[in-house]
């Protein structure tokens, strides 16, 4: 089951390369931190304040053309937990089919705030992180 998260937490440190966004439940109490890279938290960062920059980035790239092929992100999931790395999933609708993305969690998220996509974890992913 796909449960409604939102990122709840963004927290930068410049001075090394790991960084960290936390998830937490929609009106529930689990939530979970997830290390990601520099270069994606400023992504994230950057798309929440709504900041543009003269040029696309790579997620603005992604984002532009899903938009011109007539295509939406309908929504991000955090779909597993292996070996200490999570996996997310972009769905995106095309010409009403959907079609599943495999994405690591950062690009996903990156994407998915810019374009304002709801975010969802499986439940079995909180299952495991409660091990």
């Amino acid at each position: 089951m796909e449960v409604p998260v939102e990122l709840s937490r963004i927290v930068i440190n410049e001075t090394v390369d790991q960084q960290i966004i936390v998830l937490s439940e929609i009106g529930g109490d689990r939530g979970f931190p997830i290390v990601i890279g520099i270069s994606e938290i400023l992504a994230i960062d950057r798309r929440l304040k709504g900041i543009d920059l003269p040029r696309p980035m790579t997620h603005d790239l992604l984002a532009n053309i899903i938009e011109q092929m007539g295509a939406k992100v309908d929504r991000v999931v955090i779909n597993d937990l292996r070996n200490h790395t999570f996996y997310a999933v972009l769905h995106v609708v095309l010409d009403g089919r959907e079609i599943e993305i495999d994405s690591r969690p950062s690009d996903a998220l990156a994407l998915g705030v810019g374009l304002n996509a709801p975010v969802f974890v499986e439940d079995q992913v909180f299952e495991k992180m409660q091990m």
